[in-house]
């Protein structure tokens, strides 16, 4: 068993603050994402829609999509979200942007989990979720750089139900990605292992379905999304984002649907992010 790669963070939110006004046009705190009209396309009573989505900061289109992607989350009746690639009050985007998304959300709860420090703030991945899950611990992971591009990190949300993570893998160096996959299933193992509460975990790992990290990954966990292609949004051609349950009580975990959405009432993809987003619909036996 490798050591773990991790240092524990902190088992707390952040405040949310930032001394300086934003830089961008965001929507009103407070202010929930519009309604969508139109068939509801949620999923079945007695299920539950988990997603992941790499939002790039809200501006890969070079506006600000906060309110859109709130709107695409809300028509798909998403209950928790991973999310990669959030600033937060730094100079590029002076708020906290996963906080004003929650705040799109009507109230959401959020866990942000910073992986490095960037132009004077911070820059990491996330998860928002619906109160009604009922969050009781949250944790915020550093993962172990190496000879990769930046530092890396996991957060992680235990609800009453199940536990729901969000990461985002190294995109340069194979050897630090593969590393990173380790520690996070070591992590997950010492710690969830043993109990019988299903593990969900989520994100962008850049890695292909045919990857060393993916082979890897499948040795202890089972991938509940499928291998569509996930980006870039305006033409993708590769499959990166996942979705997927540890082995620990993958048998209480029944796959009800699975899909990479690409049309939307509320958003344009295009224009949302990179991205597409994931999501799964699973019911807990």
């Amino acid at each position: 068993m490798k050591k773990l790669a991790f240092a524990l963070l902190c088992v707390l939110l952040l405040s949310g603050k930032c001394e300086k006004k934003a830089i961008v046009d965001l929507p009103p705190p407070g202010k929930p994402a519009p309604e969508v009209q139109g068939d509801d396309p949620a999923p079945d009573k007695g299920s539950l829609r988990l997603a992941t989505y790499n939002v790039g900061v809200f501006s890969k289109s070079g506006t600000n999509t906060t309110g859109m992607v709130a709107a695409m989350v809300r028509e798909l009746g998403v209950s928790a979200l991973s999310m990669n690639e959030l600033d937060s009050c730094n100079t590029r985007h002076n708020v906290f942007q996963i906080k004003l998304f929650a705040e799109a959300m009507g109230g959401w709860d959020y866990t942000f989990a910073q992986a490095l420090d960037y132009k004077g703030g911070g820059y990491g991945i996330g998860i928002a979720s619906d109160p009604s899950l009922q969050l009781q611990k949250r944790f915020r992971l550093k993962l172990d750089r190496g000879d990769g591009s930046e530092q890396r990190a996991l957060a992680v949300c235990e609800f009453r139900d199940f536990v729901f993570c969000s990461t985002h893998l190294d995109h340069k160096s194979k050897t630090a990605q593969l590393a990173q996959a380790a520690a996070i299933t070591d992590w997950i193992k010492a710690t969830y292992g043993n109990t019988d509460k299903p593990v969900f975990l989520c994100g962008d790992f850049n890695a292909l379905p045919t990857s060393e990290t993916i082979s890897y990954m499948k040795r202890e966990w089972t991938i509940l999304s499928p291998f569509d292609f996930t980006y870039p949004a305006s033409q993708p051609v590769k499959c990166i984002d996942y979705i997927m349950v540890y082995r620990n009580a993958s048998s209480r975990v029944e796959l009800l649907e699975a899909e990479v959405p690409v049309a939307f009432k509320s958003g344009d993809v295009r224009v949302a992010s990179d991205h597409l987003p994931v999501y799964v619909d699973v019911k807990l036996k």
